[in-house]
């Protein structure tokens, strides 16, 4: 354990920080952290993949959903032409893309279906050296039931997407259901955050964790305002927001829309492009000036060089996000349907780096939930 303390105190911050700390936790937890991390990097990927197939408008290309038989893509003619014959009966096609090509298909099916497949290969990532550290009786018993859950959230998110897919392919429906799109997102983050928590408690030592309740409780309140501010994010991509105001700091020349006084119910402020604008903004500034004094209160002797490190790692993302949020609105004019540009660039990024600062925040919330162990 003292390696695993020098490595997570002395270690530079990076992408493969906590994979070489967790070649310096014990060797009983070592495989098991090692694979929890793995699991981390590979739902990031799979959320960043969720966005490409949500930029690329392939979610609708796949019509069914074939757990086992759906692995694998149409591997001829004869196929391909069964698949998108099943895409030319949805209201999409029919709606949208009625002049799409076989080759244009080809393209949006591909992202959706590198999506599901990433998310099978997860599946098997995760139940595979599970089932190993089982019979070699690698757990603890305290980590049974967290890994239980861990499943079962895998599970429900691989249903909630499939729902939210459903509600693409009904009526007049172009896109997939706004709402049921931030839910997928949302359980996706809390499926990363959990597991990414669960990896924490193996690799932290006790002695770097430092009981600061002022702390703690205003960086509740954030992680409450980013999950809220990460659902109008998938709100506005929902609903294809981003060009209703391609204005900054300004929404359409005002700071504060007029058409705002009109709204009435939560409909309103969840459905209309100007309103999901003004508050996702809203937010964004307060996440801005409440992580800046979390900071400055942080920036005090503690006795935790990890926790010292860290507390760096939000106000650094924060303002790299906010940066990317109005580059992404400013850009949205540039949209050109079919053809990737730096309006999605920028969108990416800042779904990316949503992610991490969610993750920085989950580590500063281990860090400050337990007093030093002398």
């Amino acid at each position: 354990m003292q390696d695993a303390k020098y490595c997570l105190t002395k270690s530079p911050a990076g992408p493969a920080w906590l994979y070489l700390c967790a070649m310096n936790v014990p060797a009983t937890s070592r495989p098991v952290a090692i694979w929890l991390l793995i699991g981390v990097a590979m739902i990031i990927i799979q959320i960043a993949l969720g966005g490409i197939t949500r930029l690329t408008g392939s979610g609708l290309s796949i019509t069914e959903w074939n757990v086992v038989t759906g692995t694998l893509p149409p591997l001829n003619a004869a196929d391909w032409a069964a698949e998108f014959a099943k895409y030319q009966e949805t209201p999409q096609y029919r709606l949208l893309n009625f002049d799409f090509t076989l080759q244009e298909f080809k393209y949006i099916f591909f992202w959706e279906w590198f999506h599901r497949f990433w998310a099978r290969l997860i599946g098997v990532v995760f139940m595979i050296p599970f089932i190993y550290f089982l019979l070699t009786r690698q757990f603890k018993s305290s980590m049974i039931k967290p890994l239980l859950i861990l499943f079962l959230l895998g599970a429900l998110q691989g249903a909630i997407g499939w729902i939210m897919v459903a509600s693409g392919l009904t009526g007049d429906a172009i896109y997939v259901k706004p709402t049921r799109l931030a839910l997928h997102f949302v359980l996706a983050l809390g499926l990363l955050s959990y597991t990414f928590w669960f990896a924490l408690q193996l690799l932290v030592p006790a002695d770097q964790r430092v009981a600061l309740p002022a702390v703690r409780k205003p960086l509740v309140f954030i992680l409450t305002v980013l999950v809220l501010q990460l659902a109008y994010g998938a709100f506005m991509a929902g609903n294809k927001a981003a060009t209703a105001a391609p204005t900054w700091p300004d929404i359409n020349g005002e700071l504060l829309p007029g058409m705002l006084g009109s709204g009435k119910g939560i409909l309103f402020w969840i459905e209309n492009k100007i309103a999901i604008h003004f508050v996702h903004r809203g937010l964004a500034y307060i996440l801005l000036i409440a992580v800046v004094l979390m900071t400055l209160r942080l920036h005090r002797p503690h006795g935790s060089r990890l926790l010292q490190k860290a507390s760096w790692f939000p106000i650094t993302l924060v303002l790299l996000q906010v940066l990317l949020g109005i580059l992404s609105v400013l850009y949205s004019t540039s949209i050109i349907p079919g053809q990737w540009g730096i309006f999605e660039w920028m969108a990416q990024l800042h779904q990316l780096v949503a992610m991490l600062l969610l993750l920085s925040l989950v580590l500063l919330l281990y860090l400050v939930g337990e007093k030093i162990v002398k």
